[in-house]
């Protein structure tokens, strides 16, 4: 059977409207109004406080749940009566019950790989600073730039970037940015804008 195309998109409007004309008759009062119920309200042993997503700068609400006898969160959502995100959530704000401390899988403890290894080693977090500081020192000493090809000063650094955070205020913003610059880095983005 030869199908045209407009005989094809015929074909689709007329079932289309079809499906949209015999959605009429059903009553979806119950299933927006289950839709639209907390799955946390079930729980009668949660306090619901609202609360802002930190991910970016749109200001996302979120209903954070938590139990009342532990006082540990529990469930976080989207906050259906938030005038900007109505309830709904990007993947980051979506996924940001994942980061707090009631995730029995979230990350605690500092693991390193070394080079070449198949495993992981468990240290602790002053090793983990002293590491880092060491790296970022040699790397900067080996790849940094007092003048450029025409002789004039620059004193950067283009071995290093730096990709900032949209978890941290204005404040930390400024001290980070401030810290970087004074290392001489010349790539600076942030994660919010990416």
């Amino acid at each position: 059977m030869g199908v045209t195309r407009r005989e094809f998109l015929a074909i689709s409007g007329v079932l289309g409207a079809g499906a949209a004309l015999s959605s009429l008759g059903l009553d979806l009062g119950p299933t927006k109004a289950y839709a639209d119920e907390k799955k946390i309200d079930k729980m009668k042993t949660a306090k619901h406080t609202t609360s802002v997503c930190p991910y970016c700068s749109v200001g996302c609400g979120l209903v954070v749940s938590t139990d009342t006898k532990s006082g540990k969160i529990i469930n976080i959502e989207g906050d259906p009566d938030h005038p900007i995100n109505g309830g709904a959530l990007c993947a980051k704000g979506a996924s940001l019950f994942q980061t707090t401390a009631a995730n029995p899988h979230r990350l605690t403890k500092v693991l390193y790989r070394a080079p070449y290894s198949d495993k992981w080693q468990e240290k602790s977090w002053d090793w983990a600073i002293g590491e880092i500081a060491k790296r970022v020192k040699a790397t900067r000493d080996a790849g940094f730039m007092e003048k450029n090809d025409k002789g004039q000063v620059v004193n950067r650094v283009e071995t290093i970037a730096h990709l900032g955070s949209s978890n941290i205020d204005n404040e930390e913003v400024s001290v980070l940015n401030s810290m970087v610059r004074a290392l001489g880095l010349v790539y600076i983005d942030h994660q919010a804008r990416v």
